[in-house]
């Protein structure tokens, strides 16, 4: 059960760790960084101070999969990569 307050972590988008963790777990990309949350959220990176704070939510906000998807994460089951279980380089997907 989460928190019943929000907290901002990118005071230059307005976006709280609410936001964060709704993108990662509404997103089908997974998103591992900052800059994939912003363009989640339809938004870019300003001054980029809150970039560690965003990772740390999403790392939270994936659990194992942070690292790579695994056989059995929830995740995988709704990506082409689920077959394998291999992990998805998503900087070279993205570029």
């Amino acid at each position: 059960m989460g928190l019943p307050f929000s907290m901002i972590v990118c005071s230059c988008n307005v976006l709280s760790d609410h936001d964060v963790r709704s993108a990662v777990e509404g997103s089908q990309h997974l998103p591992r960084n900052a800059k994939q949350i912003y363009g989640c959220l339809g938004c870019s990176a300003e001054c980029g101070r809150c970039a560690r704070t965003i990772k740390t939510i999403i790392d939270e906000a994936l659990g194992a999969c942070a690292k790579a998807c695994c056989s059995g994460c929830p995740h995988s089951q709704s990506h082409s990569h689920s077959a394998t279980h291999e992990p998805v380089d998503f900087a070279i997907a993205a570029g």
